[in-house]
């Protein structure tokens, strides 16, 4: 699976081109992350939480927004410790502030991860396919990337983790659940088999959990933290809390290991007005997470539609689909994207990710795929 090219628009002539630059070698020929945001009715490509906030949340984060702004030609709180205090509270099992850090998002988290973990001489694994983000991290930390494929189910099971683990070595150990882009439920056996094999050598296990709030039938890996200071449990308030646009990602783990996060973080790098916003909506996390039950019942029915126009749906425990059964998923995006709906093409042969939205959002998408016909669109049809 490869990222898509991100399509930035140029304001002006360049004299040279990327590859002329005198960039490190681990990043000639890559590209950068990008996902299309192009301005369709439907966009359902990012896996974003499509429910617009309540509107009492949103006085309240206005009204923490306006104070915070009175005191922001000062710098603001640099160990954000209102807000790593209210995010303990909320993942529960005991966790104090010390236990929590954030950051600019979970990709931010996961960089700070391997800054301070990562690094020359050292790797990364995971199981693919997976979040495109992890090699790019990787890659922009000089830290070696090691993908290891899922089978054909794309579930992991502990044999098959504690094989990997135990053949590389590795530095730094991911595993998403659910997964990014299969949406393949990470089940509990699989992290403590894994955590016992890094444990052996002394390496860091990382399990994100980006859309746990999603997974009613799995419980999160934080209640495994005590015990095990290796582990690292990483989690987003992009998705299931509706709040992408704030950028705050987050963790949970022993306190050493947020010490050594500290180490590599750039001065004040959460702002005032995130941490006030943050803080404001972890406050009020039962009306911000109302709206997942609906998401999962979307994501059911769109399953169930997809599966009667015969396309095959892999299990999943997040708010987005991975279909398979398209002949030609390239012309299929295309045409639902001429349609006003904007899905996302991974690369993965066969198959395209598909986010539940809102009802209408889910109508809009069963309605443009079975109009397309069997097997989506092609090549030939769209001429």
């Amino acid at each position: 699976m490869t990222s898509e090219p991100a399509t930035v628009p140029s304001t002006s002539p360049s004299a040279i081109e990327l590859g002329d630059l005198p960039l490190r070698d681990n990043l000639v020929g890559k590209h950068p992350y990008g996902a299309p945001q192009d301005p369709v009715p439907v966009s359902l490509n990012v896996n974003e939480n499509t429910h617009p906030l309540p509107e009492a949340v949103i006085a309240d984060i206005v009204s923490e927004l306006e104070r915070a702004v009175r005191s922001v030609n000062r710098y603001p709180d640099r160990e954000f410790l209102s807000l790593r205090t209210a995010l303990a509270g909320y993942l529960g099992h005991g966790l104090r502030a010390e236990q929590v850090w954030a950051a600019n998002g979970s990709n931010e988290v996961l960089q700070q991860l391997l800054q301070a973990f990562g690094g020359p001489g050292r790797s990364l694994l995971s199981f693919t396919p997976t979040y495109s983000m992890y090699p790019l991290l990787a890659d922009g930390t000089d830290t070696a990337w090691i993908p290891v494929p899922r089978p054909a189910d794309y579930a992991l099971t502990p044999d098959l983790v504690v094989s990997a683990i135990r053949e590389h070595r590795p530095t730094v150990t991911i595993l998403c659940g659910p997964n990014n882009p299969t949406g393949t439920p990470l089940e509990r056996e699989v992290i403590v088999a894994a955590y016992d094999a890094i444990a052996e050598y002394g390496g860091i296990l990382v399990v994100d959990e980006a859309y746990q709030e999603f997974d009613a039938a799995h419980e999160t890996a934080v209640g495994l933290l005590p015990g095990r200071p290796l582990l690292v449990v990483s989690r987003t308030m992009s998705k299931a809390f509706a709040f992408a646009g704030v950028r705050l990602g987050y963790l949970a783990a022993d306190a050493a290991v947020v010490d050594a996060l500290r180490l590599v973080r750039l001065p004040y790098h959460l702002s005032a007005l995130t941490q006030a916003a943050a803080t404001a909506a972890v406050w009020h996390a039962e009306e911000m997470l109302a709206t997942v039950a609906d998401i999962r019942a979307e994501r059911d029915r769109l399953e169930a539609a997809l599966v009667e126009l015969g396309y095959s749906v892999h299990p999943s425990g997040a708010n987005f689909l991975l279909v398979g059964g398209f002949v030609d998923p390239s012309a299929t995006f295309e045409a639902l994207r001429a349609d006003g709906i904007l899905i996302r093409n991974l690369g993965i042969e066969g198959h395209l990710r598909i986010t539940a939205g809102t009802h209408a959002e889910t109508t809009a998408v069963i309605e443009a795929i079975a109009a397309l016909g069997p097997g989506g669109a092609t090549a030939d049809s769209a001429k």
